[in-house]
């Protein structure tokens, strides 16, 4: 330990999101890590940041890797609060943003409409030229039509522009060409180019992540770019990172050219560390559940790998606009634990997507809050502790939370009185139960799984509150919560591996003529990888995955198949069959199968800490309660007297028969009046939902 120096004692991760920011701290020199939380301070974010480290005991000039991770990105496009952007295109496509795929996902809703484009009709400009699908140049670019257009952008005071140019997935050159005179004639202005984002052919995807890219450019470059120079005021001299969205690590320049790769970077830690966890304690099969403050979160990791998806829509599929890149494939909803209870205009009881954040956050923060949320419920049902939530350091305001129950949704829903707060408190956490399990039932039943495989794993700060609720909503026997669940995501974030992702388009046939040239175009594709990533990492240890979106010839639909190790026809198409099988329960027989897109994944590695230096130490096999308080449980419809322990106190091997309380500072975990829990080896709670157990054995007889 002695070779550690000062600079290079901590490896630091943040995640900042909707309302606190999250913080996890490795100290090399003793092999512990401390974690940090704070109110996320929208006004500068950088001060939540360190807040938390001076509650994880760290400073910046001793850290050698800071990594972050942020909602920015993605609050920027929900909010639509960008800059003046303006898209660059081939003539005659200018509406090609507006005309989109032409589908109708909500077929009879006869008031159907879509988000409008994050950029409107007048900012869309047109420049001659032509490349067909082969990228044979039809007709050469005419630098004249870039001019105008270039005076044009400059009048209608663009901010950022997008270059997508038609069939630029095939030959780029038209694209960099445009790029190179707008840098010229439009200094200062941030530019963008399609083919750098994606060099897949889908036009319409491929224009709405240049313009994405573009929309939130300038004002991310001026976010990264503070938060570098914020570090560096406070004496930072090591590596800092962002978070992408694909399970990698980017540097701060590759943020800055594409940032919609950050668009889920916040929550993607959290399966990252879900992933370790699942390998550390041999489990095959995990829904990964994280619940924060805004909203609530799942993914699938499978024998220690989470999936990646190809398109990221935001705001939704029915009417919200494709990003062509690399996410982890997460199911989201409007389920925190800021999420507002409202009732409509029938007078039922509704819950969210409307979220209180931290500002100015739920009623019972004292913050000037003026709205029920899941939050209150919590606290009124005794979930939550009013002095003990973040080891007491936040004191929450119990009798605000029962007023407003009371006031805004108890007494005009009719009820009478005695329990009437109690009851609508359960309904508000019942509604919130059931939209989050519909996120779990999305990613797993709706896809073939079987949910009854799987083990729960929660995190966030409302996770471990919900996880006993929602196994017992979906089936689920076994929940697990991690040490420090409230601050899981950023210690995600250590773990995480530097990755970059490229693509090309390959319609070929599978043969073996044609994978030989499949093979030829993954060779090329990787040496492009590692030649770009080796100006920021160091790539003597990287390592590539393989995958081909794959269809059956004719169908407009592909599914992502990892390629095997040796590749042949009988091989690759023995892959795609499992794969499709999976996903849709059959095989087109007698169908020829084709290549659609070929995708390579670069890893490289970062410094990390280890899981088995994190195991928590001290505890007790039979822990003393710190103290009692009555707790409403809804599969009782009342309230009990229940003992509330501190995590701390929980040593390896320690069981608890339910009903109890667990206690942290991130997090509370509630443990049913049946359930039983379990301290395992690395410090994680496991606990299993007897009840439903025993009622599935019932009804079975």
């Amino acid at each position: 330990m002695s070779s550690v120096t000062s600079a290079d004692r901590f490896l630091i991760a943040a995640d900042t999101g909707g309302t606190f920011t999250d913080l996890a701290v490795y100290d090399c020199e003793t092999g512990e890590t401390r974690f940090g939380k704070t109110l996320t301070t929208y006004g500068n974010l950088v001060d939540g940041v360190i807040a938390g480290l001076e509650d994880a005991q760290a400073r910046v000039d001793q850290a050698s890797l800071f990594k972050h991770g942020t909602t920015h990105v993605i609050n920027s496009f929900i909010q639509r609060k960008g800059c003046r952007a303006a898209l660059v295109t081939t003539k005659g496509f200018r509406d090609v943003l507006e005309i989109a795929r032409g589908n109708r996902p909500e077929t009879f809703n006869l008031r159907y409409r879509r988000d409008p484009p994050l950029v409107q009709r007048s900012m869309r400009f047109e420049v001659i030229e032509r490349v067909d699908g082969q990228g044979n140049v039809l007709q050469p670019l005419d630098v004249g039509s870039v001019e105008q257009v270039a005076r044009a952008l400059r009048s209608a005071g663009a901010e950022a522009v997008a270059i997508s140019l038609l069939n630029a997935y095939a030959n780029a050159e038209h694209e960099k060409q445009v790029r190179e005179i707008l840098r010229d004639l439009l200094p200062g202005v941030y530019i963008t180019i399609g083919t750098e984002l994606s060099r897949e052919w889908m036009e319409y995807e491929r224009t709405s992540t240049a313009v994405a890219n573009a929309f939130v450019g300038a004002q991310m470059a001026k976010y990264v770019e503070g938060f570098e120079q914020a570090l560096k005021e406070r004496a930072f001299s090591g590596r800092f990172y962002m978070m992408g969205s694909n399970g990698g690590v980017m540097s701060a320049d590759a943020a800055i050219e594409q940032p919609v790769a950050l668009v889920e970077s916040g929550p993607i830690g959290g399966c990252i560390g879900a992933a370790a966890y699942a390998k550390a304690l041999g489990i095959s099969r995990m829904i990964a559940f994280d619940m924060g403050g805004t909203t609530a979160k799942c993914a699938l990791v499978e024998n220690a790998q989470f999936d990646v998806t190809n398109t990221y829509w935001v705001g939704g599929y029915e009417r919200g606009f494709p990003l062509r890149t690399p996410v982890l494939d997460i199911v989201e909803v409007g389920a925190g634990g800021g999420s507002i209870a409202w009732l409509d205009d029938n007078t039922r009881l509704r819950l969210g997507p409307k979220s209180a954040g931290s500002d100015p956050g739920p009623v019972c923060f004292g913050r000037g809050g003026d709205a029920p949320t899941v939050t209150d419920a919590n606290l009124v049902l005794g979930r939550i502790g009013s002095d003990s939530f973040m080891n007491g350091r936040l004191k929450l305001d119990e009798q605000a939370s029962f007023g407003v129950i009371d006031k805004k949704l108890a007494g005009p829903l009719g009820f009478a009185a005695g329990d009437r707060v109690d009851r609508v408190a359960q309904g508000i956490l019942d509604l919130a139960t059931v939209t989050m399990s519909g996120a779990i039932k999305e990613i797993t039943v709706e896809r073939g799984r079987n949910i009854l495989d799987y083990q729960l794993f929660v995190f966030g700060g409302g996770g471990p509150l919900f996880g006993g609720d929602l196994a017992r909503n979906i089936g689920i026997r076994d929940v697990i919560v991690p040490p420090h669940p409230g601050a899981f995501s950023s210690l995600g974030m250590l773990m995480a591996e530097a990755r970059r992702d490229a693509s090309r388009t390959f319609l070929k046939e599978l043969s073996a003529e044609n994978l030989d040239t499949a093979k030829s175009m993954i060779a090329t594709i990787s040496v492009e990888l590692r030649q770009s990533m080796s100006a920021e990492f160091d790539v003597s240890a990287i390592s590539f995955i393989y995958e081909a979106d794959i269809s059956y010839i004719g169908q407009s639909h592909t599914v992502r198949v990892p390629l095997p190790a040796e590749l042949t026809v009988e091989s690759v198409q023995s892959a795609f069959e499992a794969v499709y099988r999976a996903r849709y329960g059959h095989l087109n027989e007698g169908t020829g199968t084709a290549f659609v897109v070929l995708r390579v994944g670069a890893l490289v590695p970062t410094s990390r800490p280890s899981l088995e230096r994190m195991r928590p130490a001290g505890g007790h096999t039979s822990p003393k309660p710190r103290t009692h308080r009555s707790v409403y449980f809804s599969e009782l419809s009342r309230r009990l007297d229940t003992p509330v322990y501190a995590r701390t106190d929980l040593g390896a091997g320690a069981e608890l028969n339910g009903p109890a309380i667990v206690e942290e500072y991130s997090s509370t975990v509630v443990v049913g009046p049946k359930d039983k829990l379990v301290v395992g080896e690395f410090g994680e709670l496991r606990i299993r939902c007897e009840g439903l157990m025993r009622k599935r054995q019932s009804a079975n007889g």
